[in-house]
């Protein structure tokens, strides 16, 4: 089973992008965020055409949005309003087989690291509060749960371009990263990405737009994550970061991420 997450910054406008990128890497599940579309203009039928049989979306006008298209049946989960607001930012679906698929598109936070000035970050880290709680409550042996989505967090140094810059940075300051660590341990959640490229090995999934030539310069950071419970860590199969189409025409920031599960004995 293959699944792929990406922050497709408006899947109108990147429609051609996905169905190129489904093409070549097949997807059986794929979670986008930030899809920026009404659930009454999504582009179902697109999807629908690139054998995609079953879906759940949550968007709005312009900002946010998330959803989850499957070539497997699956069954809604309850969705919930994080922090009391109703941004789509957050689906969950249960798959026949009883692996849980959630998808999160974590508030970016704003530009400025404080909480007192910044309303924007205070949401992120209230927010990434909540979801330590969440599955804290949830937290059981036999659950068989894949958290996926831009987190917005680089949580280690070598998620970053270089670590010491970006220390004062939204996505890489210590308070976040210690966020994200709670949100780790609530689960005991394996990062599937590091599981097969562990640090210190650079790993990135987003480029910033300012640079001129983004695969030249580099100055990428990691805020694209697939995590898994610890029931799952037997059956994860592969990984990859497809960079790809960060350098198709007008493209997303973020690049596709992709795991790969073997699921012969799971239970």
């Amino acid at each position: 089973m293959r699944i792929a997450t990406w922050n497709v910054n408006s899947v109108r406008a990147r429609l051609a992008h996905v169905e190129q990128f489904v093409a070549e890497a097949n997807p059986d599940i794929l979670c986008l965020q930030e899809t920026k579309v009404t659930d009454n203009e999504f582009p179902r039928k697109a999807f629908a055409a690139m054998g995609f049989t079953h879906h759940m979306i949550a968007g709005q006008k312009s900002y946010n949005g998330v959803a989850i298209f499957s070539k497997l049946p699956f069954t809604p989960v309850e969705t919930r309003h994080w922090c009391g607001k109703d941004d789509k930012r957050h689906l969950a679906v249960t798959l026949e087989n009883g692996m849980e698929i959630n998808n999160f598109y974590v508030p970016a936070g704003g530009d400025i690291a404080d909480i007192t000035l910044n309303d924007k970050f205070a949401h992120k880290l209230d927010f990434m509060t909540e979801m330590t709680d969440y599955f804290r409550e949830r937290r059981a042996d036999h659950n068989k749960l894949i958290l996926v989505g831009d987190l917005n967090v680089a949580p280690f140094e070598s998620d970053v371009w270089n670590h010491k810059q970006l220390l004062k940075v939204v996505s890489h300051t210590p308070i976040e990263v210690e966020h994200m660590s709670r949100i780790y341990d609530s689960h005991d959640w394996i990062d599937a990405m590091r599981h097969f490229m562990p640090e210190p090995e650079p790993l990135f999934s987003w480029w910033s737009y300012r640079a001129r030539d983004w695969k030249a310069a580099n100055k990428g950071r990691r805020l694209d994550h697939v995590w898994v419970t610890p029931a799952l860590k037997p059956h994860l199969a592969a990984m990859s970061v497809h960079q790809d189409p960060r350098g198709w025409e007008k493209p997303s920031d973020h690049a596709p991420v992709v795991v790969d599960f073997n699921l012969d004995g799971l239970a």
